[in-house]
Protein backbone atom coordinates (compact mmCIF):
# COMPACT_ATOMS: atom_id res chain seq x y z
CA UNK A 1 0.00 0.00 0.00
CA UNK A 2 1.43 3.36 -1.01
CA UNK A 3 1.58 6.37 1.29
CA UNK A 4 -1.26 8.07 -0.58
CA UNK A 5 -3.46 4.99 -0.34
CA UNK A 6 -2.69 4.70 3.35
CA UNK A 7 -3.74 8.31 3.91
CA UNK A 8 -6.95 7.64 2.01
CA UNK A 9 -7.87 4.52 3.98
CA UNK A 10 -6.52 5.57 7.39
CA UNK A 11 -9.82 7.14 8.63
CA UNK A 12 -11.72 3.96 7.81
CA UNK A 13 -9.07 1.76 9.40
CA UNK A 14 -9.20 3.86 12.55
CA UNK A 15 -13.01 3.83 12.60
CA UNK A 16 -13.20 0.05 12.23
CA UNK A 17 -10.56 -0.41 14.93
CA UNK A 18 -12.47 1.83 17.36
CA UNK A 19 -15.76 0.03 16.67
CA UNK A 20 -14.12 -3.38 17.12
CA UNK A 21 -12.56 -2.31 20.43
CA UNK A 22 -15.86 -0.79 21.55
CA UNK A 23 -17.75 -4.01 20.76
CA UNK A 24 -15.08 -6.10 22.49
CA UNK A 25 -15.24 -4.05 25.69
CA UNK A 26 -19.05 -4.21 25.81
CA UNK A 27 -18.98 -7.98 25.24
CA UNK A 28 -16.14 -8.90 27.60
CA UNK A 29 -17.32 -6.75 30.50
CA UNK A 30 -21.02 -7.42 29.82
CA UNK A 31 -21.88 -3.72 29.79
CA UNK A 32 -25.59 -3.06 30.10
CA UNK A 33 -27.23 -1.89 26.87
CA UNK A 34 -29.18 0.66 28.93
CA UNK A 35 -25.94 2.27 30.11
CA UNK A 36 -23.54 2.05 27.17
CA UNK A 37 -24.87 0.25 24.07
CA UNK A 38 -22.54 -1.71 21.84
CA UNK A 39 -22.08 -0.88 18.14
CA UNK A 40 -24.14 -3.95 17.28
CA UNK A 41 -27.02 -2.74 19.46
CA UNK A 42 -26.81 0.74 17.91
CA UNK A 43 -26.84 -0.76 14.40
CA UNK A 44 -29.90 -2.90 15.27
CA UNK A 45 -31.84 0.05 16.63
CA UNK A 46 -30.78 2.23 13.73
CA UNK A 47 -32.26 -0.30 11.30
CA UNK A 48 -35.35 -0.80 13.46
CA UNK A 49 -36.11 2.94 13.63
CA UNK A 50 -34.55 3.97 10.31
CA UNK A 51 -37.67 5.76 9.04
CA UNK A 52 -38.09 7.74 12.25
CA UNK A 53 -34.38 8.60 12.34
CA UNK A 54 -34.48 9.60 8.68
CA UNK A 55 -37.40 11.99 9.22
CA UNK A 56 -35.75 13.63 12.23
CA UNK A 57 -32.38 13.77 10.45
CA UNK A 58 -33.87 15.55 7.44
CA UNK A 59 -35.44 18.15 9.70
CA UNK A 60 -32.16 18.73 11.49
CA UNK A 61 -30.30 18.94 8.18
CA UNK A 62 -32.43 21.57 6.47
CA UNK A 63 -32.73 23.66 9.63
CA UNK A 64 -28.95 23.56 10.04
CA UNK A 65 -28.34 24.51 6.43
CA UNK A 66 -30.79 27.41 6.71
CA UNK A 67 -28.98 28.80 9.74
CA UNK A 68 -25.61 28.09 8.15
CA UNK A 69 -26.60 29.92 4.97
CA UNK A 70 -27.50 33.01 6.99
CA UNK A 71 -24.20 32.66 8.86
CA UNK A 72 -22.25 32.68 5.58
CA UNK A 73 -23.94 35.86 4.36
CA UNK A 74 -23.62 37.72 7.67
CA UNK A 75 -20.14 36.39 8.39
CA UNK A 76 -18.76 37.39 4.99
CA UNK A 77 -20.32 40.87 5.14
CA UNK A 78 -19.10 41.55 8.69
CA UNK A 79 -15.70 40.07 7.92
CA UNK A 80 -15.35 42.29 4.86
CA UNK A 81 -16.32 45.40 6.82
CA UNK A 82 -14.03 44.60 9.75
CA UNK A 83 -11.08 43.49 7.63
CA UNK A 84 -11.23 46.42 5.22
CA UNK A 85 -11.07 49.15 7.85
CA UNK A 86 -8.66 49.53 10.74
CA UNK A 87 -11.24 51.60 12.61
CA UNK A 88 -13.93 48.96 12.17
CA UNK A 89 -11.45 46.24 13.18
CA UNK A 90 -10.57 48.09 16.38
CA UNK A 91 -14.19 48.93 17.22
CA UNK A 92 -16.16 45.84 16.22
CA UNK A 93 -13.78 42.91 16.66
CA UNK A 94 -13.56 43.08 20.50
CA UNK A 95 -17.35 43.28 20.75
CA UNK A 96 -17.81 40.29 18.46
CA UNK A 97 -15.27 38.35 20.50
CA UNK A 98 -17.19 39.10 23.68
CA UNK A 99 -20.45 38.06 22.01
CA UNK A 100 -18.93 34.78 20.84
CA UNK A 101 -17.92 33.97 24.42
CA UNK A 102 -21.58 33.92 25.49
CA UNK A 103 -23.04 30.38 25.73
CA UNK A 104 -25.41 30.06 22.80
CA UNK A 105 -27.58 27.54 24.65
CA UNK A 106 -28.56 30.40 26.95
CA UNK A 107 -30.18 32.16 23.99
CA UNK A 108 -32.57 29.28 23.29
CA UNK A 109 -35.17 30.19 25.98
CA UNK A 110 -35.11 33.80 24.77
CA UNK A 111 -35.57 32.72 21.16
CA UNK A 112 -38.48 30.49 22.19
CA UNK A 113 -40.21 33.50 23.77
CA UNK A 114 -39.64 35.54 20.61
CA UNK A 115 -40.35 32.92 17.93
CA UNK A 116 -42.11 30.05 19.72
CA UNK A 117 -41.41 26.33 19.56
CA UNK A 118 -40.29 25.16 16.13
CA UNK A 119 -37.68 25.76 13.48
CA UNK A 120 -37.09 29.44 14.26
CA UNK A 121 -35.01 29.03 17.43
CA UNK A 122 -33.01 26.16 15.89
CA UNK A 123 -32.18 28.15 12.75
CA UNK A 124 -31.10 31.17 14.76
CA UNK A 125 -29.06 29.08 17.20
CA UNK A 126 -27.23 27.45 14.27
CA UNK A 127 -26.59 30.92 12.87
CA UNK A 128 -25.39 32.44 16.15
CA UNK A 129 -22.93 29.64 16.82
CA UNK A 130 -21.47 29.40 13.32
CA UNK A 131 -21.11 32.92 11.90
CA UNK A 132 -18.17 33.95 14.10
CA UNK A 133 -15.49 31.65 12.55
CA UNK A 134 -16.49 32.84 9.08
CA UNK A 135 -16.34 36.49 10.08
CA UNK A 136 -12.98 36.11 11.82
CA UNK A 137 -11.31 34.32 8.93
CA UNK A 138 -12.53 36.74 6.29
CA UNK A 139 -11.47 39.70 8.45
CA UNK A 140 -8.07 38.12 9.10
CA UNK A 141 -7.47 37.42 5.42
CA UNK A 142 -8.19 41.04 4.50
CA UNK A 143 -6.50 42.68 7.49
CA UNK A 144 -3.23 40.79 6.99
CA UNK A 145 -2.78 41.82 3.36
CA UNK A 146 0.92 42.65 2.96
CA UNK A 147 1.50 46.43 3.05
CA UNK A 148 4.21 46.12 0.41
CA UNK A 149 1.79 44.44 -1.99
CA UNK A 150 -0.82 47.11 -1.35
CA UNK A 151 1.74 49.86 -1.94
CA UNK A 152 2.77 48.34 -5.27
CA UNK A 153 -0.87 48.09 -6.38
CA UNK A 154 -1.49 51.69 -5.35
CA UNK A 155 1.49 52.80 -7.43
CA UNK A 156 0.02 50.92 -10.39
CA UNK A 157 -3.19 52.92 -10.01
CA UNK A 158 -5.34 50.52 -8.02
CA UNK A 159 -7.87 52.02 -5.63
CA UNK A 160 -8.55 50.70 -2.14
CA UNK A 161 -11.70 48.95 -3.38
CA UNK A 162 -9.75 47.29 -6.21
CA UNK A 163 -7.14 46.03 -3.76
CA UNK A 164 -9.76 44.54 -1.47
CA UNK A 165 -11.94 42.93 -4.14
CA UNK A 166 -9.32 41.77 -6.67
CA UNK A 167 -6.53 40.81 -4.27
CA UNK A 168 -7.83 40.72 -0.69
CA UNK A 169 -10.88 38.53 -1.23
CA UNK A 170 -9.12 35.91 -3.43
CA UNK A 171 -6.32 35.81 -0.87
CA UNK A 172 -8.92 35.20 1.85
CA UNK A 173 -10.49 32.18 0.12
CA UNK A 174 -8.34 29.54 1.90
CA UNK A 175 -9.28 31.20 5.20
CA UNK A 176 -12.91 31.22 4.10
CA UNK A 177 -13.04 27.51 3.29
CA UNK A 178 -11.23 26.71 6.51
CA UNK A 179 -13.89 28.64 8.42
CA UNK A 180 -16.70 26.83 6.58
CA UNK A 181 -15.36 23.45 7.66
CA UNK A 182 -15.31 24.58 11.28
CA UNK A 183 -18.60 26.48 11.17
CA UNK A 184 -20.68 23.66 9.66
CA UNK A 185 -19.84 21.35 12.55
CA UNK A 186 -20.77 24.10 15.01
CA UNK A 187 -24.03 24.72 13.16
CA UNK A 188 -25.09 21.09 13.68
CA UNK A 189 -24.25 21.42 17.36
CA UNK A 190 -26.37 24.57 17.64
CA UNK A 191 -29.34 22.98 15.89
CA UNK A 192 -29.22 19.83 18.00
CA UNK A 193 -28.95 21.76 21.28
CA UNK A 194 -31.91 23.95 20.33
CA UNK A 195 -34.01 20.96 19.28
CA UNK A 196 -33.43 19.35 22.66
CA UNK A 197 -35.34 22.14 24.39
CA UNK A 198 -37.33 24.04 21.77
CA UNK A 199 -38.67 21.60 19.16
CA UNK A 200 -40.96 18.62 18.73
CA UNK A 201 -38.91 17.06 15.92
CA UNK A 202 -35.30 16.76 14.83
CA UNK A 203 -32.36 14.75 16.13
CA UNK A 204 -32.16 16.80 19.32
CA UNK A 205 -35.78 15.99 20.10
CA UNK A 206 -35.10 12.33 19.24
CA UNK A 207 -32.21 12.25 21.73
CA UNK A 208 -34.43 13.50 24.54
CA UNK A 209 -37.24 11.11 23.65
CA UNK A 210 -34.91 8.11 23.34
CA UNK A 211 -33.19 8.94 26.62
CA UNK A 212 -36.46 9.23 28.52
CA UNK A 213 -37.55 5.86 27.07
CA UNK A 214 -34.19 4.27 28.00
CA UNK A 215 -33.51 3.52 24.31
CA UNK A 216 -29.82 4.31 24.51
CA UNK A 217 -29.04 2.53 21.25
CA UNK A 218 -31.49 4.82 19.46
CA UNK A 219 -29.96 7.88 21.14
CA UNK A 220 -26.46 6.86 20.05
CA UNK A 221 -27.77 6.19 16.53
CA UNK A 222 -29.08 9.76 16.44
CA UNK A 223 -25.71 11.11 17.54
CA UNK A 224 -23.94 9.10 14.85
CA UNK A 225 -26.31 10.46 12.20
CA UNK A 226 -25.51 14.04 13.22
CA UNK A 227 -21.80 13.23 13.09
CA UNK A 228 -22.17 11.64 9.66
CA UNK A 229 -24.02 14.65 8.26
CA UNK A 230 -21.40 17.03 9.60
CA UNK A 231 -18.60 14.87 8.20
CA UNK A 232 -20.21 14.75 4.75
CA UNK A 233 -20.59 18.53 4.64
CA UNK A 234 -16.99 18.89 5.81
CA UNK A 235 -15.79 16.66 2.99
CA UNK A 236 -17.94 18.58 0.49
CA UNK A 237 -16.30 21.87 1.45
CA UNK A 238 -12.88 20.22 1.34
CA UNK A 239 -13.54 19.02 -2.22
CA UNK A 240 -14.73 22.46 -3.32
CA UNK A 241 -11.68 24.01 -1.67
CA UNK A 242 -9.29 21.71 -3.53
CA UNK A 243 -10.88 22.57 -6.87
CA UNK A 244 -11.10 26.34 -6.34
CA UNK A 245 -7.99 27.18 -4.31
CA UNK A 246 -5.46 24.70 -5.64
CA UNK A 247 -2.95 27.53 -5.96
CA UNK A 248 -2.85 27.76 -2.17
CA UNK A 249 -1.94 24.08 -1.75
CA UNK A 250 0.84 23.60 -4.27
CA UNK A 251 3.23 22.12 -1.70
CA UNK A 252 0.73 19.44 -0.67
CA UNK A 253 0.02 18.54 -4.29
CA UNK A 254 3.69 18.06 -5.10
CA UNK A 255 4.34 15.63 -2.27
Amino acid sequence: MTKKQLELWSPWILLISVLALWQLICTVFNVSEFIFPSPWRIAKQFWEFKEIIGAHAWRTYWVTMAGFGIAIVVGVLLGFIIGSSRLAYAAVYPLMTAFNALPKAAFVPILVVWFGIGAGPAILTAFLISFFPIMVNIATGLATLEPELEDVLRVLGARRWDVLVKVGLPRSMPYFYGSLKVAITLAFVGTTVSEMTAANEGIGYLLISAGSAMQMGLAFAGLLVVGAMAMLMYELFSAVERHTTGWAHRSSQNT
